[in-house]
């Protein structure tokens, strides 16, 4: 049998240092009282980051809260925590953002999902286009969403951003779910330094990125007849994941100001 909890009341109270704890996700539901950290969190928690009995930290389960948390037992494979009254502190972007572009190969894919997860975009919808059709298990679902995980630890997330199946963008750009200003990256376009003033407050955006060689006239033409706006990234060639990233933070940089 194990050992007994140690006294919460000889412990103190939650921590309250935002910055300064660590945090660690938990796929369950969350409220006051003692919750169990096991698995790879669990194993960051002991063995990475050597929290010790009483150390303060931070659980998020991707509900938007936020959990101050104190350790409470360390053994092997799992640690118990007393968990204190939630926060919901504000770390969202004030609008819904999609980003869609093919995914970039090997591991430039990773980077993407982890720098749109910092820049608070909501949802990664990978395409299919006429020029890069990537097989599903390039994806690697399991992988990404740890690496969206990761990324809300670090930057300080409570919601996760959602990552789609594979779609067409013969499918995707004519969805009707879409937001009402919907961007599309392409040479000729509405210069990006131009962009400010046609990005009204209380609009949710769409923004789309076309493979290494762009998106053909044919689906240009597509995109033109769903109403999505043009925009010129600048004079230099960049690659997919560096467009994604350039878009996505200056709009967000435009609502955020």
């Amino acid at each position: 049998m194990s050992d007994p909890l140690p006294s919460l009341a000889g412990i103190g109270g939650p921590p309250i240092v935002a910055g300064m704890s660590e945090r660690f996700y938990i796929n369950c539901p969350l409220s006051p009282g003692i919750a169990s950290l096991d698995g790879e969190e669990a194993h960051h928690l002991a063995a990475v980051c050597r929290l010790r009995l009483g150390d303060p930290l931070f659980l998020f389960n991707g509900d938007g809260q936020e959990f101050p948390a104190r350790v409470v037992k360390i053994e092997s494979g799992q640690v118990a925590l007393e968990v204190f009254e939630p926060a919901r502190p504000d770390r969202e972007l004030p609008f819904s953002l999609t980003v869609a572009c093919p995914p970039p190969k090997g591991d430039r894919i990773q980077f993407l999902v982890e720098k749109l997860t910092e820049l608070g975009v909501t949802r990664y919808v990978p395409l299919s286009t006429q020029r890069r059709q990537p097989h599903p298990r390039e994806l690697r679902p399991d992988k990404l969403h740890r690496q969206v995980i990761e990324a809300s630890k670090q930057c300080g997330r409570n919601v996760l951003m959602k990552i789609d199946a594979l779609a067409s963008w013969e499918d995707f750009c004519r969805r009707g779910s879409l937001a009402g200003l919907k961007m599309l990256a392409h040479p000729g376009g509405l210069p990006l330094a131009d962009l400010q003033p046609g990005v009204p407050a209380a609009r949710d955006i769409a923004l789309a990125i076309g493979p290494e060689g762009g998106f053909s006239e044919e689906e240009i033409a597509t995109a033109r007849t769903a109403g999505w706006q043009l925009v010129d990234l600048g004079p230099r060639i960049l690659r997919v994941e560096t467009a994604a990233i350039v878009l996505a933070g200056v709009i967000a940089s435009f609502r955020q100001a």
